[in-house]
């Protein structure tokens, strides 16, 4: 609570207010409390201000900004009531304040999580018709590359429409990571020898000018990922590092052990309680104001000119760790460099190592017969035609009802299957 005048000084404060503004009592008696309010809502307070004076208002309650000490934003509901004499006069002004930042942080982090929920729906959408396509493309490109002579100068088309092939699968791939439907692999790893592997391909990635320096903890804890993914993570965000410091700097990889045993949580991250393991990718680049950091992750959102990628780099990191069951978070100002930290759930389990390679099987023996299930009709006619001229006798179907049929009404045997995942009805 606090007393103000009619010019809107503090006149008198309670240790509730001083607490949360980080200021003395001392400190805050005679200062206008315009002093430490978001120069956004000066405007909305002055007006609020004249209409009081002038006897249009007796009193209001509105939410604001003010500044706290350390220079973060505190979220304020404030109700102000005029004090008049017996003849209207104003003569102070009584504020309550309740600070409602962490309510106003969880309302910020649930309408960003719809949000990038939304765009990741559209992006998988968006990314499974395209898949269907690119395959079309690149599958008919390599038939058509197969059928031509070394010398036919037509190889060089062919060539080309497998390379653009390529490049759209890429995006592809780096949608269907946003959006968290790609197929993973997890088994439990050590993100310490993650780390360490990383290291020399990492230098030779960013340049001699960026030093690369890692902190990994002893007895880290072990966590379950596909490793491949998180090296796909890690490298998105230091090749996101390395265009931040043009002229040179420090890169920091660091592992830690993180208790999560209360509501908040590190970088204000919507995480319940439990034990993670953190893998921070520190830079001491140009930092970010705060308007690009609230779009981070958003796929196809970059600072970067035009030509210097898509903008899909972090937003496929924040679908390979959401998929994983874990958070990411990124702290960072202007002028103070970048911190990413990725928070992965524990597990207690010993490293897993991958499984050896197998074999590759003869190419069918005997003209074996395959079921094939695919609702894409370019998809469907290319995998028909490939496996058709490796030798298998293929039974094609449109959808998972018709194999069903298909197979009921079948006297042979059907020894293997060949099928879609995402179709309509069921899945593969």
């Amino acid at each position: 609570m606090a007393l103000l005048d009619t010019e809107g000084r503090w006149l008198e404060v309670n240790h509730s207010l001083c607490d949360m503004l980080g200021y003395s009592e001392k400190e805050l008696v005679g200062r206008p409390f315009g002093d430490l309010t978001h120069p956004d809502d000066v405007a909305a307070d002055l007006l609020t201000l004249r209409r009081l004076v002038g006897g249009e208002l007796d009193s209001f309650q509105r939410q604001k900004r003010y500044i706290h000490r350390d220079g973060h934003l505190v979220f304020v509901n404030v109700s102000v009531s005029t004090v008049r004499d017996e003849k209207g006069a104003l003569l102070y002004f009584i504020n309550q304040y309740q600070d409602v930042t962490q309510h106003k942080r969880a309302e910020q982090q649930l309408l960003q999580a719809q949000k990038m929920e939304a765009i990741g729906l559209l992006a998988g959408g968006v990314a499974h018709d395209f898949n269907n396509i690119v395959t079309a493309i690149t599958g008919y490109g390599e038939l058509l590359l197969a059928g031509l002579a070394p010398d036919d100068q037509r190889r060089v088309y062919a060539e080309q429409i497998r390379r653009a092939g390529d490049r759209a699968a890429s995006l592809t791939r780096q949608l269907l990571a946003f959006s968290r439907r790609q197929v993973l692999e997890p088994r439990v790893v050590d993100l310490n020898a993650l780390v360490t592997g990383l290291r020399s391909m990492l230098q030779r990635l960013i340049g001699e000018t960026i030093e690369v320096r890692t902190a990994p903890l002893p007895g880290l804890w072990r966590v379950r990922a596909d490793p491949t993914q998180i090296e796909q993570a890690v490298m998105n965000l230091v090749v996101n590092a390395r265009d931040a410091m043009p002229g040179g700097g420090t890169l920091t990889l660091a592992t830690r052990n993180v208790v999560i045993d209360g509501p908040h949580a590190p970088q204000d991250l919507p995480m319940p309680p439990g034990d993670y393991v953190a893998l921070g990718v520190a830079d001491t680049g140009a930092g970010m104001s705060p308007e690009v950091k609230a779009r981070l992750f958003e796929p196809f959102f970059t600072t970067k000119e035009r030509g210097r990628g898509p903008g899909l780099g972090l937003s496929t990191t924040y679908g390979i760790v959401k998929q994983s069951g874990g958070f990411i978070g990124c702290e960072s100002h202007p002028g103070l460099g970048t911190t990413f930290q990725i928070f992965l759930p524990r597990v207690l389990a010993e490293v897993e190592e991958p499984a050896p390679a197998c074999a590759a099987p003869s190419l069918a023996p005997e003209r074996e017969r395959i079921l094939l299930v695919e609702d894409e009709p370019e998809v469907r006619t290319l995998f028909q035609k490939v496996l058709t001229m490796r030798g298998y006798d293929v039974l094609a179907a449109t959808g998972p009802r018709e194999a069903l049929q298909l197979v009921s009404g079948f006297e042979g045997e059907i020894p293997l299957m060949v099928t879609d995942v995402v179709m309509p009805g069921m899945s593969g």
